[in-house]
């Protein structure tokens, strides 16, 4: 049995960070699976709403009541976004999730008053009916872009890049991509299938300017 590697000291990583450097050269670990975060991430419990900073203080607290709701749109929008809270769910793709869980978060997102959002791979029939507010996310690879189920939709999010990966696109492994989402991907099953980091059809702000009014 080999002795234990003894790690140097690192002002950069952790021992823990190292740790997990070595294990992985050594197992052949793939960076991209579906094991969570590999660091620390805020949680709700870290959120503070200081309102009181943010305007003046009420003069009379059993009067005055604090509203949470929310409205996308009311400059420019014929038929702004209410939501009952400024928190929404964010687009995960119909094949990383399954249909089922896409439903989950239309449902849940309604029972909370608030919105939930597409994704890449396009939107599911089960998702618009459980969602009373859904966002259809228009993004660069153009996976299961319909242009019917943007006409069916509350709002748009043009996608500019994914926080998780700034730079680089996504990637759908092989093994989620059934019948189904492979049809409404318009790709082949079984396939892994990467996700292109820029839109196609512009390459800076005066092509972002004609890009959305295409979709208006």
């Amino acid at each position: 049995m080999n002795p234990p590697r003894r790690l140097e000291e690192s002002f950069s990583f952790n021992r823990q960070t190292l740790e997990y450097i070595h294990h992985a050269a050594e197992q052949g670990l793939y960076e991209i699976r579906g094991l969570g975060a590999k660091r620390h991430l805020p949680t709700f419990d870290d959120l503070v709403f200081l309102t009181a900073s943010a305007s003046r203080y009420p003069l009379e607290g059993y009067r005055e009541k604090c509203a949470t709701k929310t409205v996308l749109g009311s400059r420019h929008a014929k038929q702004p976004v209410e939501l009952e809270i400024p928190i929404t769910i964010a687009g995960m793709s119909f094949g990383a999730l399954s249909a089922n869980s896409k439903e989950s978060l239309g449902r849940a997102a309604t029972e909370m008053g608030t919105s939930t959002t597409t994704g890449d791979g396009g939107m599911t029939p089960e998702e618009r009916r459980a969602s009373k507010v859904l966002v259809y996310q228009c993004l660069p690879s153009r996976y299961g872009f319909n242009p019917d189920d943007v006409r069916r939709a509350d709002a748009i999010e043009i996608v500019i890049g994914q926080g998780a990966k700034p730079g680089g696109g996504g990637m759908l492994l092989g093994q989620k991509i059934s019948p189904r989402v492979a049809q409404m991907r318009t790709l082949p099953e079984g396939i892994d299938q990467r996700s292109a980091c820029r839109h196609p059809d512009w390459t800076g702000p005066d092509d972002l300017t004609i890009k959305i009014l295409e979709l208006r």
